[in-house]
């Protein structure tokens, strides 16, 4: 009677995880509900920080930037934090784009 406990046992264990894994894909394949207002909202918050006025900000400041390590009344190492932090705004899309990629070859 123990042997067919164990043999049962054996027999179930590989279904049950499969179809857990199952379940699991299947729940990370669409968007959870109540999400889209949330995705709204980074999609605004994206748009802002992307578009026109933020370019232009940036522009100002890197030329800002530029012109007061030129005349030396800015530190070359603060001057190149300003440029580098535009870099990272402005490539964050790429970036997280690229870390996505590594993750999902890792699996």
């Amino acid at each position: 009677m123990k042997r067919t406990a164990s043999l049962t046992l054996a027999t179930v264990a590989p279904l049950a995880a499969t179809l857990w894994a199952g379940a699991a894909r299947a729940q990370s394949a669409g968007d959870p509900a109540g999400s889209s207002a949330l995705t709204a909202a980074l999609e605004w918050v994206q748009g802002t920080l992307l578009g026109n006025l933020a370019t232009s900000a940036a522009v100002i400041a890197v030329a800002v930037v530029g012109f007061l390590m030129l005349t030396g009344r800015m530190d070359w190492r603060r001057g190149l934090t300003v440029v580098v932090g535009c870099f990272i705004v402005f490539g964050a899309v790429s970036i997280v784009a690229g870390i996505r990629t590594l993750a999902s070859g890792l699996h």
